[in-house]
């Protein structure tokens, strides 16, 4: 199998090029060939010799995403299924909001983590994708929306800190100023909390978001919820928070689902009070989202808005996020991978 030219970033064309006896500059050109033209033939790439692209045909692909399906909520929210190539697929969501156009990728094929709330759940893991496929999902879109997309989130399937590396590199890509040039702070990045890799993340000292997935200020709750709360418990999780802080200076986003009688009610609010007091945070409150064998249920309106208000009221900023395409199963929680081949 040809290797994907879209793993390779502009350093690595650039040794690329030497080794097969052409200069370095035209992996500058190739680059934005790739990620500001978004072309899907290497015969597009039109300033390129006819020798330097059959050299490229001859050991590289552009791994150019197919459509399954594509579905559109009724609030515009879109979902598309890929065909990645390999006999799996991968679903990518594309939402619309004041501030532009955002994109929630995937980051594997499959999950490890086990949340109790989420439709990866129960999918078996395959494997990581690689930083060419992360990016692809936004290029793909890009094409067949014919948009430029201004944000973009890892929060699809897959915990992204599971495949650190990839997610790095994809980073970087989506960052370089030749190629799609989009900024690290449209860059928001969510994990379930692997500790180990968060210290890692803080000392790369990126300017992007870190969500963290949280749910519950207690470790009874949330490892109900959460099975990685029996690796890393919530008080070796708030440390690891504290260090990136301190050595980024930029707040974390605390991912919160709100489930009926589980950890929605004002006792829960008082514990994530005293929990946070004192961290640079913001909350970002979701209705849960019923799934298919799952064991929780959405809080009630106005329970949610209690929890929101009481927050306020003691000082830690939190918002109730906005629902998009949960009748599609596009919303938090609702992404499961499927394969191609049954």
């Amino acid at each position: 199998m040809k290797k994907n030219i879209k793993d390779y970033n502009l350093d690595n064309l650039k040794n690329l090029m030497v080794e097969i006896g052409e200069k370095p500059y035209r992996a500058e050109q190739i680059f934005q060939w790739i990620f500001k033209e978004n072309v899907t033939n290497f015969d597009d790439m039109t300033n390129i010799s006819k020798e330097l692209k059959d050299k490229l045909k001859e050991k590289f692909d552009l791994h150019v995403f197919n459509i399954i399906t594509k579905q559109e909520s009724k609030d515009g929210t879109k979902k598309y299924l890929f065909d990645v190539l390999d006999g799996n697929a991968i679903e990518s969501v594309l939402m619309e909001y004041k501030h532009g156009k955002t994109i929630c990728v995937s980051t594997q094929i499959g999950c490890k983590m086990g949340c109790k709330f989420c439709a990866s759940t129960g999918v078996p893991f395959i494997r990581n994708l690689t930083a060419g496929e992360i990016v692809e999902q936004l290029l793909a879109i890009e094409r067949d929306e014919n948009i430029k997309i201004s944000n973009l989130v890892f929060m699809g399937i897959g915990e992204p800190l599971d495949n650190y590396d990839n997610v790095m590199q994809a980073i970087k890509l989506l960052n370089n100023q030749k190629g799609i040039n989009m900024g690290a702070r449209h860059i928001s990045l969510s994990t379930s909390g692997l500790v180990p890799k968060i210290y890692k993340l803080a000392d790369e000292n990126l300017q992007c978001t870190l969500s963290i997935s949280l749910h519950a200020a207690s470790d009874k709750k949330r490892s109900s919820m959460m099975p990685v709360n029996d690796v890393y418990n919530i008080e070796k999780l708030m440390e690891a928070c504290r260090y990136y802080i301190e050595k980024t200076n930029r707040r974390i986003s605390f991912e919160y689902a709100l489930a009926k009688e589980n950890n929605d009610n004002l006792d829960d609010a008082k514990e994530l009070v005293k929990l946070l007091k004192g961290v640079l945070c913001h909350v970002n409150l979701i209705p849960i989202n019923k799934i298919e064998n799952g064991k929780f249920a959405k809080s009630t309106n106005e329970n949610i808005i209690k929890f929101r208000d009481y927050l306020n009221s003691k000082g830690i900023v939190a918002t109730i996020r906005r629902e998009l395409g949960s009748d599609i199963d596009a919303a938090c929680g609702q992404l499961r991978k499927k394969e191609v081949n049954k």
